[in-house]
């Protein structure tokens, strides 16, 4: 609650910092590749990916290192997958709401999502982020067919190379808040689980842009999931029996 004080109080610090941030920032491109296909052998599993610039791969050079290209290449070595990736820059989680929304009806397994740091840079509450992941998974549900979201966890923003300090505690602070707040969601609802963004954001391992994860923190993150989906889904390895 303190902390929350403190932000409100500091918020015109916070806005000129926020401000002269975005216009020396590097702007990286969302990288070229597939955005959609299937590959590998074994039992079906279709996969849909959605999200803001990390899941678009912002920091990777192309979509084969960001972090579709690597969960699907994980994903494939024990099923045959079918995906896709719906992801913008800048998408908050009503943004990537929207952009679903104006999808034709589709249906997939599992859903994946990256979301939550532009709604923590934009100021928005708790709460209301809260309700508009809800909608978001209810319509993955209902519109999509989704039987299980995977909704990664809020990376540690006050760990972010290209923040100053004062946004580095404030941004910090905000992110491990929604991050347990998304928690909480996830474990009074069977079919929603939340994955832990535990991952390093040594320097050399984060974009230029001191931002955005890089190749090597993709390559990790696709690790988590994979490996999540894949023992929940109950994919065997080849030469492991199907029980």
């Amino acid at each position: 609650m303190a902390a929350r004080y403190v932000k409100y109080a500091i918020a015109p610090m916070l806005a000129a910092q926020g401000l002269a941030l975005r216009r020396r920032a590097l702007r990286l491109p969302e990288p070229p590749g597939p955005r959609h296909g299937s590959e590998g052998k074994g039992p079906a599993l279709s996969v849909l990916i959605a999200g803001d610039s990390s899941a678009a791969g912002v920091g990777a050079p192309h979509q084969s290192l960001a972090l579709s290209g690597q969960l699907i290449t994980r994903l494939a070595l024990r099923a045959r997958v079918t995906w896709r990736l719906e992801a913008r820059t800048g998408d908050t989680t009503r943004a990537c709401n929207t952009r679903l929304q104006a999808l034709p009806p589709a249906r997939f397994d599992v859903a994946v999502l990256a979301l939550g740091v532009n709604d923590v840079t934009t100021g928005l509450p708790c709460r209301v982020w809260l309700r508009r992941q809800q909608a978001l998974h209810d319509l993955l549900r209902v519109k999509f067919g989704v039987r299980a979201i995977y909704a990664s966890g809020l990376p540690p923003m006050g760990q972010f190379p290209l923040l100053p300090r004062s946004l580095k505690w404030v941004m910090g602070h905000e992110a491990r808040r929604f991050d347990a707040a998304l928690s909480d969601l996830a474990a009074a609802q069977p079919d929603l689980h939340h994955v832990p963004f535990d991952l390093p954001l040594d320097v050399d391992m984060m974009a230029d842009d001191g931002f955005h994860p890089g190749p090597k923190i993709y390559g990790l993150w696709a690790d988590a999931l994979a490996e999540r989906i894949m023992s929940d889904q109950r994919i065997p390895r080849h030469d492991q029996p199907a029980f």
